[in-house]
């Protein structure tokens, strides 16, 4: 049951002669033939109706007003009454549901999943929903006769399952030597949304990887193939328009199973991260060392720095953080470009696949003196430091030669942006500890009151904290802080609405 009041309705109201102030309003079910002004037992205006579950969809109301002279009139208008929480019989209307997985069955959460339709004599309707921790969504009161169709959108957190190791992937698939063997693996890697997998698609990824774009200009995070569609040729999914959306014609019954599978653009070896029940994979086979000689140079002393892999792999990326120093030149290596890397102010990005053993070099103006151990360093806050051999991730540090010696140096302790950001119902706060060690996760509101506090033992490398907005109880803009007996760290989130 669910009481509606005239005012909910009703803008303004107006006469010639009564102060709008003074008019009295009442509203009365279409269906109640009773005559004139609404009015209960003690001739008070009745200002609200009631309807119940026999009441579900379209309902017609009429709005009255009456000025001090006793003349009245009214105007009818609509309101769809829905069971949101299934607490009904269905009855005049009915549910539509679904699930939004991928193709190997991880449900996507936080999906938004909009239906739209109309019938005769029916106004037409709009209703939005977000797909649970499952995947799974539901309208619970969908007028019946009606027309619609249904659209799910997921436009977040590009990056997320997204390296080189993709881009090697797609070579393969564009050279012909290890074709994408599902359909949907084919769309994920049509990164710019031409209908076609080429090197333009690995271009724009990499521009993703490398920091350069924060998101896909021609297409979005995810795309949603309905899974009731068939293929005409599963070798080129592009041969005809598949559906991403799915049509109702006629509504007469409870639709359970309008399914869509998901396809998360750029990542075709499926290891995003589609719910907070899944966790990231940082398992490393080893370590990939870049040689560097190690030096010390002068504040204002122009240089050039030669990095070397000490083992060929099928691909790597990371961030090169420096301090004290500008970039003057990026001089690629064999079969390299200037478009494997990116340039910012305090970091270089580089993505790289293909045949070569891992040379470039970098030319730098000092700004500051000081060893270049001790001026720049592998990260990543920007691009993820990863290389792959043989199918399997390794780490990624430099090792800094000084004559007879070598000092290696990888990733240190660093807290990332929260993914995605801003957030409505959760986020995902990663960081990187050199070693495992104790850490306490603590979350402020913007006037510095902490909200959440999680402390707990974290092993080496990449790891990663869900944060769920009910734990917040506030929105807006916030500061994260991680700590360490050694390190800390603080960031900015924000909680959206």
């Amino acid at each position: 049951m669910i009481q509606l009041w005239a005012s909910d309705f009703l803008q303004y109201t107006e006469d010639n002669c009564t102060p709008a102030n003074q008019l009295k309003i009442a509203i009365r079910k279409s269906s109640d033939a009773t005559p004139g002004f609404p009015v209960d037992a003690q001739g008070n205006p009745i200002t609200n109706v009631t309807f119940t579950c026999g009441e579900l969809g379209t309902q017609l109301v009429k709005l009255w007003s009456i000025d001090k002279a006793g003349n009245a009139d009214f105007c009818e208008t609509y309101v769809i009454v829905q069971d949101n929480n299934g607490n009904c019989p269905v009855n005049g209307a009915a549910k539509v549901a679904g699930a939004l997985a991928t193709e190997v069955a991880n449900g996507v959460q936080e999906g938004n999943v909009e239906i739209t339709g109309s019938g005769n004599g029916i106004p037409s309707f709009t209703f939005t929903t977000m797909t649970n921790a499952t995947g799974n969504y539901n309208f619970n009161a969908i007028p019946l006769a009606t027309n619609s169709t249904v659209t799910p959108a997921k436009d977040d957190n590009p990056l997320n399952g997204v390296s080189t190791y993709d881009l090697v992937l797609i070579s393969k698939h564009i050279l012909g030597i290890e074709p994408l063997n599902t359909p949907y693996k084919m769309i994920a890697a049509d990164a710019n949304k031409s209908n076609s997998i080429t090197t333009f698609d690995i271009v724009e990824l990499r521009k993703l990887i490398l920091g350069i774009y924060t998101e896909l200009p021609n297409n979005t995070s995810w795309r949603f193939v309905d899974k009731a569609y068939n293929f005409p040729n599963t070798n080129n999914p592009f041969q005809a328009q598949f559906a991403e959306t799915k049509s109702i014609v006629n509504l007469n019954n409870n639709l359970a199973s309008e399914d869509f599978v998901s396809v998360k653009v750029g990542d075709v070896n499926g290891n995003a991260i589609a719910n907070a029940a899944m966790s990231t994979e940082d398992r490393s086979a080893g370590t990939l060392l870049f040689d560097v000689d190690n030096k010390s140079v002068k504040a204002g002393e122009t240089f050039t720095v030669n990095f070397k892999a000490a083992e060929a792999v099928a691909g790597y990326q990371f961030t090169m953080n420096f301090a004290g120093l500008e970039v003057v030149d990026v001089t690629p290596g064999a079969n390299m470009t200037t478009g494997n890397f990116g340039v910012f102010a305090d970091a270089i990005t580089t993505s790289f696949d293909g045949a070569n053993q891992g040379e470039f070099a970098v030319t730098f103006r000092a700004v500051n003196g000081g060893q270049l151990s001790d001026l720049m360093s592998v990260s990543s806050r920007i691009t993820k430091a990863e290389a792959y051999k043989n199918g399997e991730r390794m780490d990624v540090a430099f090792r800094f030669n000084n004559g007879a010696t070598s000092t290696i140096a990888g990733v240190g302790f660093e807290l990332y942006q929260n993914q995605p950001n801003p957030f409505v119902n959760k986020t995902f706060i990663g960081f990187h500890l050199p070693e495992a060690a104790t850490a306490t996760l603590s979350i402020f509101d913007e006037a510095g009151r902490m909200v959440y506090n999680q402390k707990g033992a974290f092993a080496k490398g990449y790891n990663t904290i869900a944060i769920d907005r009910a734990l917040l109880n506030t929105v807006g803009m916030m500061y994260y802080k991680l700590e360490t007996a050694t390190n800390s760290a603080t960031k900015k989130m924000i909680q959206s609405k």
